[in-house]
């Protein structure tokens, strides 16, 4: 047994200074590869390309911009026309429907005439009676003065001379003459006219309806002229020479307006001029309207088969503005926050420059600054933009509305 226990601690001891030759083994391996190792060969850092940017070559120049505004087709002058005697209306006129043009004077309807007729008969039957009354007095008068003469007397009584009695035959015939004048107006205005060339908006009456003075017959509106309201910013009455009515303004100014509409798929244009402005800012928009003036919308251009210009009609305005000096357009894009643009220099660096807004839509930017004869202004920028940055320019040829001397403004 004692033999056989020693036998087992010796295999044992063989067992473990074999693995611990191993691990030894293992770790001068692992010495020998770490220290061994070849140092790696240096590499150049490779510089990140400079960045690709849009730019659009610019040129400040003299501009007239164009504001474009909109509006609606109203008439200059609009009345709604009376009855000023009672009565059955017994007659129309030929046009006296809605829609209907009718010139100065024409009849629109007759209210039965015959009660006036009567009383003006009545009333010049009374002037008659007065005259013959006045010339009774007038008659008296003389003897009475006559009369007193001959008792020696140069002043008589007032009364016994019947100055009070002429004065009164006289302010009777006066009294009579303006009942008979009355009653001929009165006639007259049986025949209800037209007071100016226009067109019939609405008819509210027809023959055989009875109407008291008062009662309204039509709506009625002029044609020699119609008016647009065009609503514009502050901006935009900067740009333009607005007539801004002055208080002592002694001469009408008028700015030139062009209207378009579009009317069986044509797009259809008509002059006009504002005139003037309302007396005051529009306080649920804050903006301030134009009225535009078009004469004679209603007549048919030569060799043209352009409609009228309708009232109610939507229509857009373009409107030359004055002439700016050194302004430059640009997409909306290229200016940054705080009024500024990006520009490349001769060594297609960034540099920002600082810019003076003057009008912007959703389109376009009219800009004023110290801009150079083609300078180059970015309007795609890169990821990071930092001044002093190297780009790489990528011209494009953006348009831009209108031409250097009148640009459009909405």
């Amino acid at each position: 047994m004692i033999r056989t226990l020693i036998s087992q601690m010796k295999n044992s001891s063989g067992n473990g200074l074999a693995i611990t030759g191993v691990i030894a083994v293992g770790v001068v391996c692992s010495w020998l590869l770490l220290t061994g190792k070849p140092d790696p060969a240096p590499k150049a850092v490779v510089a990140a390309p400079p960045p690709p940017v849009d730019v659009m070559v610019v040129t400040p120049k003299p501009r007239s911009v164009i504001v474009r505004s909109q509006g609606t087709v109203s008439p200059r002058r609009e009345i709604d026309i009376v009855a000023q005697v009672s009565g059955r209306i017994v007659a129309s006129g030929d046009n006296f429907a809605q829609g209907g043009f009718v010139d100065k004077d024409a009849p629109l309807v007759t209210v039965e005439e015959d009660d006036y007729r009567f009383a003006l008969i009545k009333a010049e039957a009374r002037v008659a009676d007065a005259l013959q009354l006045l010339a009774q007095e007038k008659a008296r008068a003389r003897q009475a003065q006559r009369e007193w003469r001959d008792l020696g007397n140069d002043e008589g009584n007032q009364l016994f001379l019947r100055k009070p009695q002429l004065a009164s035959a006289e302010a009777a015939v006066a009294s009579a003459e303006a009942d008979r004048d009355q009653a001929k107006i009165n006639l007259q205005r049986t025949r209800i006219v037209a007071p100016y060339d226009g067109r019939l908006r609405e008819t509210m009456v027809d023959i055989g309806q009875y109407v008291n003075a008062g009662t309204k017959i039509a709506r009625f509106y002029s044609t020699d002229a119609v008016e647009v309201q065009l609503p514009l910013t502050d901006r935009q009455v900067a740009l333009l020479n607005v007539p801004l009515n002055y208080q002592d303004d002694s001469a009408k100014k008028k700015l030139p307006v062009t209207l378009k509409a579009e009317f069986g798929g044509k797009v259809w244009t008509w002059q006009g001029f504002i005139t003037r402005t309302d007396a005051e800012i529009d306080i649920q928009s804050r903006l301030l309207n134009a009225v535009v003036e078009v004469s004679n919308p209603f007549e048919r251009a030569a060799d043209s088969e352009r409609p009228p210009l309708a009232i109610g009609q939507f229509v857009e305005a373009e409107i030359v503005g004055r002439e700016i000096n050194d302004v430059v357009i640009l997409p909306r894009r290229a200016v940054q926050p705080e009024d500024k643009v990006w520009v490349l220099d001769n060594k297609n660096q960034l540099v920002t420059l600082p810019v003076d807004v003057l009008y912007s839509d959703g389109r376009q930017v009219f800009v004023k600054g110290d801009f150079i004869e083609n300078t180059r202004v970015v309007v795609a920028p890169a990821a990071v933009m930092i001044a002093g940055r190297v780009v790489v320019p990528r011209d494009i040829n953006l348009q831009v509305a209108g031409t250097p001397k009148s640009e459009a403004v909405n």
